[in-house]
């Protein structure tokens, strides 16, 4: 059973002065925001993890809204914060029966700061390079009980604690497409007994106008194709100090998207779809992760 971490699927950071451009669905941009301005994100997020190898049949879902606003400090520093609601809901057999357990509510609270560490500009394209470092507290509840106890802590919205996250992102920009890439850390502490194993990842994603063909003047909007593929690396939990051997482990996601653009705001919608699963032990296996949302500019 993995942790939901819906970071990895909202860092897209985003924008330039006046214009908003495409960008990753799935991960951050080196793009900024502009000095002064701010950039708002919402997006639905459905997770679905059922293909289960344990006699236990366990089918785990996960719905979240997440809420990212993002605030241009100066040309070259910017400050994001995200705030998910999720709604957590397990199924599995259990005594010859079939049982459920859920929660929902506010999750972990992240802040983070990104910074435009290199940049190449020419007519009709861009180049930035962007380090960005970040916390993640415990704001989400982590303690919820239904009548078979305390439930387990991927079902609770919080995790009880205090983490830090890390990485670079590269972005290549043009008038017909745009190249991004990302390495990205997360680090987990302990609470309550429990340690949700590190997350490292590496994301690529290219974006390429679809419509209109030929840029002219009075074009009002932009369609974009997206295909990214995200690797993520997640370390074994940890329960009372012993690594727990049925978790953790690789898995490789192509993520094919649409992309709306317009002069303020973007509409989108990806599909994360796992082409290869190298997990440990009995540990759940992602079967999609579909989202959907808009951004806006001001």
């Amino acid at each position: 059973m993995k942790a939901f971490t819906p970071l990895s699927i909202v860092l897209a950071a985003l924008n330039v002065v006046g214009v908003v451009w495409s960008a990753p669905i799935t991960f951050n941009t080196a793009l900024p925001v502009h000095e002064g301005g701010m950039v708002w994100r919402e997006q639905f997020i459905y997770d679905k993890n059922s293909r289960d190898s344990s006699p236990a049949n366990r089918d785990m879902k996960v719905s979240g809204l997440v809420s990212v606003l993002g605030y241009g400090v100066t040309r070259d520093v910017a400050l994001f914060g995200m705030l998910p609601y999720l709604d957590k809901r397990l199924d599995m057999d259990r005594g010859g029966q079939r049982v459920t357990r859920s929660d929902q509510g506010i999750g972990d609270l992240t802040l983070f700061g990104r910074y435009t560490a290199y940049q190449s500009d020419v007519p009709g394209r861009t180049f930035r390079v962007s380090p960005f470092l970040g916390v993640k507290a415990p704001t989400g509840r982590d303690n919820a009980q239904d009548g078979l106890g305390r439930l387990p802590s991927p079902i609770q919205p919080g995790t009880g604690s205090w983490d830090a996250l890390g990485g670079v992102v590269a972005t290549y920009q043009t008038l017909a497409y745009q190249i991004d890439s990302q390495l990205s850390y997360n680090a987990n502490r302990e609470a309550n007994g429990f340690r949700f194993g590190n997350v490292a990842k590496l994301d690529a994603s290219f974006q390429y106008r679809l419509w209109p063909r030929t840029l002219g003047s009075g074009v009002p909007a932009f369609l974009y194709g997206v295909l990214e593929a995200n690797l993520v690396r997640v370390e074994k939990n940890r329960i009372g100090g012993v690594d727990d051997p049925n978790s953790g482990g690789t898995t490789l996601f192509l993520s094919p998207g649409l992309q709306y653009v317009t002069q303020k705001w973007i509409l989108e919608a990806g599909i994360q779809v796992p082409v290869v699963q190298n997990l440990n032990g009995i540990a759940l296996k992602n079967n999609y992760i579909f989202s959907t949302g808009f951004r806006v500019n001001f």
